[in-house]
């Protein structure tokens, strides 16, 4: 069975728990409880042997390393880069500007040949299209 990584915002981001039971791939959740340097070794294995590599941006973000994964993944590794913003995320939105900066991010990652979705119902449905799950 394909796998996905699940990157991109963490920060108490609740979007993982809502898109994992939706999944009919395998998925690699990097977020543990007691942040140790050994699961930042397992994230990076992970991340380059995913079939898939989603990163969901959601207004919680507070830093920009997800951003940078995304668009570095896309430029090395096109045909598995997912990327996705979330409008609102409990109750914290983003600005005019940021989404207009996040829509060009979206545009970027599809130039260079990754997908681009902007619901977590329309990435199940890709992971979970047959071709995907084999």
């Amino acid at each position: 069975m394909k796998k996905v990584f699940l990157g991109g915002t963490t920060n108490n981001s609740d979007w993982r728990d809502k898109l994992t039971p939706k999944l009919k791939i395998d998925f690699f959740n990097p977020v543990v409880k007691d942040w140790k340097p050994e699961d930042q070794e397992k994230e990076l294995q992970e991340r380059k042997t995913s079939d898939f590599v989603l990163y969901v941006i959601t207004p919680k973000m507070e830093g920009a390393y997800s951003v940078a994964e995304v668009v570095d993944d896309s430029n090395k590794r096109p045909e598995k880069t997912i990327f996705a913003y979330l409008l609102d995320d409990d109750g914290k939105e983003w600005s005019k500007h940021q989404i207009k900066s996040l829509d060009m991010i979206g545009r970027m990652i599809t130039e260079n040949g990754g997908k681009w979705f902007k619901t977590l119902d329309e990435i199940a449905d890709y992971l979970n299209f047959e071709k995907n799950l084999k």
